[in-house]
């Protein structure tokens, strides 16, 4: 295990496609750790929604799949959504209109364990371990970021899990589940990570 990254500057997001496998860059993106502190009301969560979708689609810009996972050229990239609608209705709005090269960005309900074929990044939302580890392992091993926001995100087989440090929204990531999903995420991603694993802790 790697210890906590602190970061101190917004991290440019563009990157060269390479020979085997593409590294997404999302013009304009950067990835910001220091999220705004949420509230305890009901505000401080639809806060906390927007703040993960957010991160979500910058995700994509800083993660490298196989060239074969991302289809024809021009196909469009697609962020599933398990167990959490409020936060896909966020990633609808951010992703409007926007686009990584020359692909557009989807966003995807899942309900139960539908087919996963074109998906790149899967959002598990909830926090109960039986039903999050349940997912995760109908998907794995294949070539898809999964995000959790569990507090076993980790360990169940996910790839990135969201946690609250100090009342900020801040990630974890897990370099064992990403290499073995055939995912390889950008330096500048892991440096303002919560906790960087090695394998999962």
């Amino acid at each position: 295990m790697t210890g906590a990254h602190a970061a101190r500057a917004a991290l440019p997001g563009a990157t060269a496609p390479g020979r085997r496998a593409f590294v997404l860059g999302l013009a304009g993106a950067a990835l910001l750790p220091c999220t705004p502190v949420l509230a305890q009301a009901g505000a401080g969560l639809a806060l906390e929604r927007k703040v993960k979708a957010g991160f979500l689609v910058q995700f994509l810009g800083y993660a490298e799949f196989p060239a074969a996972a991302l289809g024809e050229a021009g196909a469009p990239l697609v962020i599933g959504v398990i167990d959490a609608d409020d936060l896909a209705v966020e990633l609808a709005r951010i992703v409007t209109g926007r686009s990584i090269g020359a692909r557009s960005i989807m966003v995807k309900v899942l309900r139960e364990l539908e087919t996963l074929s074109g998906v790149h990044v899967l959002f598990v939302g909830g926090a109960d371990p039986v039903r999050v580890g349940q997912v995760l392992r109908a998907v794995a091993p294949a070539p898809v970021l999964l995000v959790t926001e569990a507090e076993e995100g980790l360990r169940q087989g996910s790839v990135i899990n969201f946690r609250i440090v100090d009342e900020r929204v801040r990630f974890d990531v897990s370099l064992g589940a990403a290499e073995k999903n055939r995912i390889k995420l950008s330096s500048r991603l892991l440096t303002v990570a919560n906790l960087v694993f090695k394998a999962a802790p």
